[in-house]
């Protein structure tokens, strides 16, 4: 039986997610600043040693100091990577039109971090927000389908937006769409203590709400077990 999951390149992760990241659908990872979703990437982008990584990075968020922090071949790993940099959303669009030619047997896995980065600042720079929402709805389409004919996985990372009327609320960049047409939905929260928790919202399989908390370290990210965090809590309250 051919696998249905790749690893995330973190024990932690595979843990919650069971395997890693399930292959034929886009995972979607989104939470505020500084939670760690390039860290997530950069592992992903590691863990395949035997297949080319193709990494979209509308940010600029890929460090090589820092992925040589967390792989000791990291020169043998930047290799097999294949690095789409859009800075527009138009960029972006044309990016994606290149992953056909792209694609071969060798992509193990498409990451595009982020998805609504240069969506966001076109939307604040236009008024046909209509026309801009259906070239996202296609983009992850696109998407979508390229993952399902290929049999890989598709990480891709969100930014979030505080509701203000509810501000406790969390709510994704381009809400709908990416709810949609990722089959996995994982976000991201920075903790009074200093960490972070990783809660499954969506997935095919596993319970909503499974979570992990975990600190990112100069390998990577380490989980840390509840009582270890209840402890940091009691010593920052004294």
């Amino acid at each position: 039986m051919v696998d249905s999951k790749v690893t995330t390149g973190s024990e932690v992760l595979d843990w919650l997610l069971e395997g890693g990241y399930e292959k034929e659908v886009i995972t979607t990872i989104y939470g505020p600043a500084g939670s760690g979703k390039t860290n997530i990437c950069l592992l992903c982008a590691n863990a395949f040693t035997d297949k080319k990584v193709i990494y979209v990075d509308t940010e600029g968020s890929f460090s090589i100091s820092r992925f040589r922090q967390i792989t000791d071949e990291f020169k043998k790993s930047l290799k097999n990577i294949i690095f789409l940099k859009p800075t527009t959303f138009e960029e972006q669009k044309k990016s994606f039109d290149k992953l056909r030619k792209l694609i071969t047997s060798d992509i193990g896995v498409i990451i595009v971090d982020s998805i609504a980065m240069l969506y966001r600042l076109e939307i604040g720079q236009t008024k046909d927000i209509y026309g801009i929402n259906r070239q996202l709805g296609m983009q992850l389409s696109f998407l979508t389908e390229i993952a399902r004919k290929n049999n890989i996985p598709i990480l891709i990372t969100n930014q979030v937006y505080s509701d203000f009327e509810q501000k406790d609320k969390v709510n994704i960049v381009g809400g709908d769409l990416l709810k949609y047409q990722s089959k996995c939905l994982i976000e991201l929260k920075k903790t009074k203590e200093g960490y972070r928790k990783a809660i499954i919202r969506k997935h095919r399989s596993i319970e909503e709400n499974k979570e992990i908390t975990f600190k990112i370290t100069n390998r990577g990210i380490e989980e840390v077990k509840e009582e270890n965090a209840e402890e940091k809590n009691e010593g920052n309250s004294i």
